[in-house]
Protein backbone atom coordinates (compact mmCIF):
# COMPACT_ATOMS: atom_id res chain seq x y z
CA UNK A 1 0.00 0.00 0.00
CA UNK A 2 3.00 2.21 1.14
CA UNK A 3 4.67 1.58 -2.20
CA UNK A 4 1.77 3.19 -4.18
CA UNK A 5 3.55 6.82 -3.61
CA UNK A 6 6.42 5.36 -5.87
CA UNK A 7 3.86 5.45 -9.09
CA UNK A 8 3.44 9.44 -8.43
CA UNK A 9 6.92 10.01 -8.34
CA UNK A 10 7.78 8.15 -11.51
CA UNK A 11 4.94 10.13 -13.08
CA UNK A 12 6.38 13.16 -12.96
CA UNK A 13 9.29 12.17 -15.27
CA UNK A 14 6.84 12.96 -18.64
CA UNK A 15 7.63 16.12 -19.84
CA UNK A 16 10.36 17.60 -21.50
CA UNK A 17 11.13 21.77 -20.91
CA UNK A 18 13.59 23.37 -22.93
CA UNK A 19 16.28 26.19 -21.31
CA UNK A 20 19.07 28.05 -22.77
CA UNK A 21 22.39 26.18 -22.00
CA UNK A 22 25.48 27.42 -20.01
CA UNK A 23 27.67 24.74 -20.87
CA UNK A 24 28.95 23.95 -24.35
CA UNK A 25 29.50 19.65 -25.33
CA UNK A 26 30.87 20.73 -28.66
CA UNK A 27 34.28 21.71 -27.12
CA UNK A 28 35.74 18.19 -26.58
CA UNK A 29 35.55 18.40 -22.81
CA UNK A 30 33.26 15.85 -20.89
CA UNK A 31 30.27 17.73 -19.19
CA UNK A 32 29.25 16.43 -15.75
CA UNK A 33 25.86 17.36 -14.51
CA UNK A 34 25.87 17.01 -10.12
CA UNK A 35 22.51 17.38 -9.17
CA UNK A 36 20.40 17.58 -5.88
CA UNK A 37 17.65 17.22 -4.13
CA UNK A 38 18.84 19.75 -1.58
CA UNK A 39 21.58 20.97 0.31
CA UNK A 40 22.62 18.87 3.19
CA UNK A 41 25.39 18.37 5.48
CA UNK A 42 25.05 14.89 4.25
CA UNK A 43 25.10 16.11 0.76
CA UNK A 44 27.99 18.33 1.81
CA UNK A 45 30.31 15.74 2.64
CA UNK A 46 29.55 13.77 -0.26
CA UNK A 47 30.29 16.84 -2.28
CA UNK A 48 33.76 17.14 -0.53
CA UNK A 49 34.35 13.37 -1.48
CA UNK A 50 33.36 13.91 -5.10
CA UNK A 51 35.25 17.28 -5.43
CA UNK A 52 38.50 15.71 -3.67
CA UNK A 53 38.51 13.07 -6.06
CA UNK A 54 38.55 15.03 -9.05
CA UNK A 55 41.29 17.34 -7.60
CA UNK A 56 43.12 14.83 -6.97
CA UNK A 57 43.23 13.57 -10.79
CA UNK A 58 43.91 17.09 -11.72
CA UNK A 59 40.20 17.16 -13.34
CA UNK A 60 39.98 20.55 -11.34
CA UNK A 61 42.24 22.96 -10.11
CA UNK A 62 42.24 25.13 -6.95
CA UNK A 63 40.55 27.86 -8.30
CA UNK A 64 38.14 25.69 -10.82
CA UNK A 65 37.89 23.72 -7.01
CA UNK A 66 36.34 27.61 -5.30
CA UNK A 67 33.82 27.84 -8.04
CA UNK A 68 32.91 24.29 -7.50
CA UNK A 69 32.79 25.16 -4.02
CA UNK A 70 30.22 27.82 -4.29
CA UNK A 71 27.95 25.39 -6.00
CA UNK A 72 28.29 27.38 -9.31
CA UNK A 73 28.49 25.91 -13.07
CA UNK A 74 32.37 25.52 -14.35
CA UNK A 75 33.36 25.84 -17.97
CA UNK A 76 36.74 24.46 -16.47
CA UNK A 77 40.09 23.34 -18.59
CA UNK A 78 39.34 19.84 -18.69
CA UNK A 79 35.81 19.48 -17.61
CA UNK A 80 32.26 21.26 -17.82
CA UNK A 81 30.20 20.97 -14.85
CA UNK A 82 26.46 22.18 -14.38
CA UNK A 83 25.90 22.45 -10.94
CA UNK A 84 21.43 22.23 -9.65
CA UNK A 85 19.80 21.92 -6.79
CA UNK A 86 15.66 21.32 -6.47
CA UNK A 87 15.56 22.44 -2.73
CA UNK A 88 14.00 19.61 -1.81
CA UNK A 89 11.11 20.44 -4.16
CA UNK A 90 10.04 17.23 -6.79
CA UNK A 91 8.82 19.36 -9.82
CA UNK A 92 11.84 21.07 -9.73
CA UNK A 93 13.67 18.25 -9.24
CA UNK A 94 12.06 17.35 -12.66
CA UNK A 95 12.81 20.31 -14.29
CA UNK A 96 16.97 20.02 -13.03
CA UNK A 97 17.39 17.00 -14.63
CA UNK A 98 15.49 18.06 -18.22
CA UNK A 99 17.99 21.24 -18.01
CA UNK A 100 21.06 19.26 -17.68
CA UNK A 101 19.77 16.65 -20.80
CA UNK A 102 19.15 19.76 -23.00
CA UNK A 103 22.65 21.48 -21.86
CA UNK A 104 24.60 18.46 -23.06
CA UNK A 105 25.42 16.46 -19.85
CA UNK A 106 27.30 13.27 -21.04
CA UNK A 107 26.95 12.19 -17.03
CA UNK A 108 24.21 12.70 -14.60
CA UNK A 109 25.82 12.46 -11.14
CA UNK A 110 22.70 12.18 -8.85
CA UNK A 111 22.35 13.18 -5.21
CA UNK A 112 19.77 11.64 -3.10
CA UNK A 113 16.90 8.74 -3.78
CA UNK A 114 14.32 11.30 -5.38
CA UNK A 115 16.75 12.95 -8.06
CA UNK A 116 18.39 9.47 -8.70
CA UNK A 117 14.97 7.78 -9.61
CA UNK A 118 13.42 10.69 -11.56
CA UNK A 119 16.63 10.80 -13.53
CA UNK A 120 16.28 6.56 -14.42
CA UNK A 121 13.06 7.00 -15.16
CA UNK A 122 13.57 9.65 -17.66
CA UNK A 123 16.47 8.78 -19.15
CA UNK A 124 15.32 5.08 -19.59
CA UNK A 125 12.79 6.53 -22.83
CA UNK A 126 16.45 7.77 -24.22
CA UNK A 127 17.88 5.74 -27.07
CA UNK A 128 21.47 7.37 -26.52
CA UNK A 129 20.60 8.17 -22.47
CA UNK A 130 23.81 9.52 -20.38
CA UNK A 131 25.48 7.86 -17.74
CA UNK A 132 23.75 7.76 -14.53
CA UNK A 133 25.85 7.46 -11.22
CA UNK A 134 24.07 8.07 -7.94
CA UNK A 135 25.13 8.08 -4.36
CA UNK A 136 23.56 9.31 -1.09
CA UNK A 137 20.76 6.59 -2.28
CA UNK A 138 19.37 4.78 0.93
CA UNK A 139 16.69 2.21 -1.03
CA UNK A 140 17.39 2.11 -4.70
CA UNK A 141 15.89 -1.20 -5.56
CA UNK A 142 12.73 -0.25 -3.31
CA UNK A 143 12.35 3.17 -5.23
CA UNK A 144 13.26 1.42 -8.64
CA UNK A 145 15.88 2.87 -9.45
CA UNK A 146 17.92 -0.61 -9.77
CA UNK A 147 16.22 -4.21 -9.70
CA UNK A 148 19.40 -5.55 -7.96
CA UNK A 149 23.14 -4.83 -7.68
CA UNK A 150 23.43 -6.13 -11.04
CA UNK A 151 20.15 -5.73 -12.77
CA UNK A 152 19.64 -2.84 -13.47
CA UNK A 153 19.71 -0.33 -16.77
CA UNK A 154 23.12 -0.50 -18.66
CA UNK A 155 23.65 3.08 -18.31
CA UNK A 156 23.13 3.17 -14.05
CA UNK A 157 25.59 2.96 -11.60
CA UNK A 158 26.17 4.04 -7.89
CA UNK A 159 26.70 3.35 -4.48
CA UNK A 160 24.26 2.63 -1.87
CA UNK A 161 23.98 4.29 1.24
CA UNK A 162 23.31 1.04 3.35
CA UNK A 163 21.18 2.60 6.49
CA UNK A 164 21.56 0.36 9.29
CA UNK A 165 18.55 0.00 10.20
CA UNK A 166 18.90 -3.41 11.96
CA UNK A 167 21.88 -1.72 14.20
CA UNK A 168 19.70 1.15 14.80
CA UNK A 169 16.64 0.20 16.15
CA UNK A 170 18.14 -2.39 18.97
CA UNK A 171 19.87 1.02 20.41
CA UNK A 172 16.44 1.72 21.92
CA UNK A 173 16.43 -1.13 23.95
CA UNK A 174 20.33 -0.48 24.95
CA UNK A 175 18.66 2.71 25.81
CA UNK A 176 15.94 1.52 28.25
CA UNK A 177 15.69 -2.35 28.03
CA UNK A 178 12.15 -2.13 29.32
CA UNK A 179 10.71 -0.08 26.72
CA UNK A 180 7.58 -0.53 24.94
CA UNK A 181 5.93 1.82 22.90
CA UNK A 182 8.11 4.20 20.50
CA UNK A 183 6.61 6.66 17.87
CA UNK A 184 7.74 6.93 14.25
CA UNK A 185 7.07 9.56 11.66
CA UNK A 186 6.81 9.46 7.99
CA UNK A 187 6.00 11.00 5.40
CA UNK A 188 4.43 8.82 1.95
CA UNK A 189 5.97 11.08 -0.80
CA UNK A 190 9.36 9.99 -0.03
CA UNK A 191 10.47 6.36 -1.08
CA UNK A 192 13.20 6.27 2.08
CA UNK A 193 10.96 7.58 4.75
CA UNK A 194 8.32 4.72 4.12
CA UNK A 195 11.13 2.10 3.72
CA UNK A 196 13.00 3.54 7.12
CA UNK A 197 9.49 3.05 8.45
CA UNK A 198 8.92 -0.26 7.63
CA UNK A 199 12.18 -1.45 8.67
CA UNK A 200 11.88 0.12 12.39
CA UNK A 201 8.04 -1.34 12.88
CA UNK A 202 9.54 -4.67 11.76
CA UNK A 203 12.64 -4.52 13.78
CA UNK A 204 10.93 -2.97 16.70
CA UNK A 205 8.29 -5.35 16.87
CA UNK A 206 10.83 -8.36 16.76
CA UNK A 207 12.15 -6.82 19.85
CA UNK A 208 8.75 -6.70 21.45
CA UNK A 209 7.72 -2.79 21.32
CA UNK A 210 5.04 -1.66 19.45
CA UNK A 211 5.37 1.23 17.07
CA UNK A 212 2.77 3.86 16.42
CA UNK A 213 3.39 5.87 13.06
CA UNK A 214 2.06 9.30 12.42
CA UNK A 215 2.08 10.23 8.63
CA UNK A 216 3.08 13.98 7.65
CA UNK A 217 3.20 15.82 4.46
CA UNK A 218 4.91 18.94 5.03
CA UNK A 219 7.39 20.00 7.70
CA UNK A 220 4.49 22.33 9.05
CA UNK A 221 2.89 18.76 10.38
CA UNK A 222 5.46 17.58 12.27
CA UNK A 223 5.02 19.16 15.53
CA UNK A 224 1.10 18.14 15.49
CA UNK A 225 2.63 14.84 14.58
CA UNK A 226 4.43 14.99 17.44
CA UNK A 227 2.40 15.73 20.15
CA UNK A 228 0.08 12.98 18.98
CA UNK A 229 2.31 10.22 19.55
CA UNK A 230 3.55 11.89 22.71
CA UNK A 231 -0.61 11.85 23.83
CA UNK A 232 -0.29 8.00 22.45
CA UNK A 233 2.48 7.33 25.71
CA UNK A 234 5.73 6.75 23.29
CA UNK A 235 8.56 6.47 25.04
CA UNK A 236 10.66 7.45 22.18
CA UNK A 237 10.66 9.58 18.99
CA UNK A 238 12.06 7.69 15.93
CA UNK A 239 12.94 9.12 13.04
CA UNK A 240 13.51 7.25 9.84
CA UNK A 241 15.77 8.77 6.89
CA UNK A 242 13.60 11.65 5.05
CA UNK A 243 13.98 15.14 4.19
CA UNK A 244 10.29 16.16 5.79
CA UNK A 245 12.16 15.30 9.21
CA UNK A 246 15.54 16.53 8.92
CA UNK A 247 14.94 19.31 7.34
CA UNK A 248 12.18 19.86 10.36
CA UNK A 249 13.79 18.25 13.15
CA UNK A 250 13.44 21.67 15.27
CA UNK A 251 10.13 21.22 15.46
CA UNK A 252 9.96 17.67 16.41
CA UNK A 253 12.54 18.67 19.01
CA UNK A 254 10.85 21.54 20.41
CA UNK A 255 7.72 19.89 20.92
CA UNK A 256 9.50 17.38 22.34
CA UNK A 257 10.95 19.47 24.78
CA UNK A 258 7.42 21.26 25.38
CA UNK A 259 6.53 17.79 27.34
CA UNK A 260 9.75 16.25 28.17
CA UNK A 261 11.25 13.27 29.44
CA UNK A 262 11.27 11.26 26.34
CA UNK A 263 14.63 10.79 24.00
CA UNK A 264 14.72 11.80 20.28
CA UNK A 265 16.27 8.82 18.00
CA UNK A 266 17.71 9.71 14.25
CA UNK A 267 18.94 7.66 11.94
CA UNK A 268 21.18 10.57 10.96
CA UNK A 269 24.23 10.99 13.35
CA UNK A 270 24.40 14.44 12.22
CA UNK A 271 21.02 15.52 13.65
CA UNK A 272 22.61 15.42 17.39
CA UNK A 273 23.70 18.73 16.36
CA UNK A 274 20.05 20.15 16.10
CA UNK A 275 18.67 19.07 19.32
CA UNK A 276 18.36 14.97 18.60
CA UNK A 277 19.68 12.75 21.75
CA UNK A 278 20.76 10.17 19.65
CA UNK A 279 21.91 10.06 15.77
CA UNK A 280 23.53 6.71 14.73
CA UNK A 281 23.86 6.14 10.87
CA UNK A 282 25.38 4.86 7.38
CA UNK A 283 29.62 5.64 7.93
CA UNK A 284 30.47 7.44 5.83
CA UNK A 285 28.73 9.78 3.30
CA UNK A 286 32.46 11.28 2.39
CA UNK A 287 33.63 7.57 1.56
CA UNK A 288 30.41 7.36 -0.61
CA UNK A 289 31.32 10.47 -2.67
CA UNK A 290 34.95 9.18 -2.93
CA UNK A 291 33.43 5.86 -4.32
CA UNK A 292 30.75 7.58 -6.60
CA UNK A 293 33.91 9.67 -8.32
CA UNK A 294 36.07 6.56 -8.56
CA UNK A 295 33.16 5.25 -10.55
CA UNK A 296 32.64 8.41 -12.67
CA UNK A 297 36.55 9.17 -13.32
CA UNK A 298 37.34 5.50 -14.16
CA UNK A 299 34.36 5.96 -16.61
CA UNK A 300 35.28 9.06 -18.00
CA UNK A 301 38.95 7.24 -18.68
CA UNK A 302 37.39 4.46 -20.37
CA UNK A 303 38.55 2.01 -17.66
CA UNK A 304 35.16 0.13 -16.68
CA UNK A 305 32.21 -0.47 -18.49
CA UNK A 306 29.36 0.77 -15.82
CA UNK A 307 26.75 -1.69 -17.25
CA UNK A 308 29.33 -4.50 -15.49
CA UNK A 309 29.33 -2.35 -12.47
CA UNK A 310 27.39 -3.29 -9.53
CA UNK A 311 25.80 -1.70 -7.24
CA UNK A 312 28.73 -0.72 -4.28
CA UNK A 313 27.33 -1.78 -0.53
CA UNK A 314 29.71 -1.60 1.94
CA UNK A 315 27.67 -1.46 5.19
CA UNK A 316 29.32 0.86 7.97
CA UNK A 317 28.18 2.50 11.85
CA UNK A 318 28.81 5.41 13.89
CA UNK A 319 26.22 6.56 16.99
CA UNK A 320 26.85 9.88 18.27
CA UNK A 321 25.00 11.44 21.57
CA UNK A 322 24.48 14.92 22.22
CA UNK A 323 24.24 15.00 26.69
CA UNK A 324 23.37 18.14 26.22
CA UNK A 325 20.05 17.68 24.90
CA UNK A 326 19.76 14.48 26.98
CA UNK A 327 19.91 16.43 29.85
CA UNK A 328 17.60 19.27 29.25
CA UNK A 329 15.07 17.07 28.71
CA UNK A 330 15.85 15.36 32.02
CA UNK A 331 16.74 11.84 30.05
CA UNK A 332 19.76 9.73 31.49
CA UNK A 333 22.20 8.22 28.60
CA UNK A 334 22.75 4.86 29.61
CA UNK A 335 26.16 3.56 30.11
CA UNK A 336 26.27 0.66 27.77
CA UNK A 337 24.54 2.94 25.47
CA UNK A 338 26.97 5.84 25.98
CA UNK A 339 29.73 2.93 25.66
CA UNK A 340 28.90 2.71 22.18
CA UNK A 341 29.20 6.25 21.12
CA UNK A 342 32.14 7.24 18.21
CA UNK A 343 31.22 11.04 19.70
CA UNK A 344 29.30 13.31 21.74
CA UNK A 345 28.69 16.61 22.77
CA UNK A 346 29.08 18.40 25.85
CA UNK A 347 28.82 21.94 26.52
CA UNK A 348 27.85 22.57 23.20
CA UNK A 349 31.73 20.97 21.98
CA UNK A 350 32.59 17.39 19.94
CA UNK A 351 34.52 15.12 21.76
CA UNK A 352 35.98 13.88 18.40
CA UNK A 353 36.59 17.16 16.96
CA UNK A 354 33.39 17.07 14.30
CA UNK A 355 31.72 19.75 13.55
CA UNK A 356 27.99 20.63 11.97
CA UNK A 357 29.54 21.83 8.51
CA UNK A 358 31.26 18.06 8.03
CA UNK A 359 29.91 16.14 10.94
CA UNK A 360 32.21 12.63 10.13
CA UNK A 361 35.71 11.30 11.21
CA UNK A 362 38.32 11.24 8.34
CA UNK A 363 36.99 13.25 5.58
CA UNK A 364 40.65 13.48 3.64
CA UNK A 365 42.02 11.20 1.03
CA UNK A 366 45.22 9.13 2.26
CA UNK A 367 48.34 10.72 0.85
CA UNK A 368 49.08 8.67 -2.57
CA UNK A 369 50.70 9.21 -5.86
CA UNK A 370 48.25 9.31 -8.64
CA UNK A 371 49.28 6.03 -10.49
CA UNK A 372 49.01 4.57 -7.06
CA UNK A 373 45.50 5.90 -6.78
CA UNK A 374 44.12 5.07 -9.69
CA UNK A 375 45.69 1.74 -9.34
CA UNK A 376 43.31 1.47 -5.87
CA UNK A 377 40.74 2.63 -7.32
CA UNK A 378 40.40 0.34 -10.31
CA UNK A 379 41.30 -2.74 -7.83
CA UNK A 380 38.04 -1.45 -5.85
CA UNK A 381 35.93 -1.13 -8.42
CA UNK A 382 37.16 -4.52 -9.86
CA UNK A 383 35.58 -6.47 -6.84
CA UNK A 384 32.06 -4.46 -7.72
CA UNK A 385 32.42 -6.36 -11.22
CA UNK A 386 28.86 -8.45 -12.34
CA UNK A 387 29.84 -11.74 -14.03
CA UNK A 388 27.44 -13.63 -16.02
CA UNK A 389 26.76 -15.84 -13.24
CA UNK A 390 26.17 -13.11 -10.85
CA UNK A 391 23.74 -11.82 -12.93
CA UNK A 392 22.06 -15.55 -13.60
CA UNK A 393 21.42 -15.76 -10.56
CA UNK A 394 20.11 -12.08 -9.37
CA UNK A 395 18.08 -12.57 -12.02
CA UNK A 396 16.84 -16.26 -11.06
CA UNK A 397 16.21 -14.57 -7.26
CA UNK A 398 13.88 -11.87 -8.71
CA UNK A 399 11.88 -14.45 -10.80
CA UNK A 400 11.48 -16.12 -7.80
CA UNK A 401 10.11 -13.44 -5.95
CA UNK A 402 7.51 -12.61 -8.62
CA UNK A 403 6.08 -15.74 -8.98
Amino acid sequence: MLRRILLLLAAIACSRSVLSPALAQDDGKPTIAILRYGGTTLTALAEKGILDMFEAYALINAEERATLDAAEDLDGERINIIYSDANFDIPTANIMIEDALDRGADTLLTLSTPVSQIAANITRQMDDPPAIIFAIVTAPYFAGIADAACIKDSHIAGTQTDVPYDEFVPLLKVQDPDMQVIGAIVNLAEPNSVFGTERITSLAEGLGMQVEVTPVVAIADLALATASLISKGVEAIVLPAGYTTSNGLRAVVETVAEHGGIPVFSIVAEHVYRGATVGADFYSLYREGVIAARMLISHLNGDIDISRLSVNLKPGFTVAINLDAAAAAGVEISDELLAMADWTIKDGASTEGVTPDLPEIDIELPEMTLDERREADLAFLSELFCTDDMIAQQQAELDAMAE
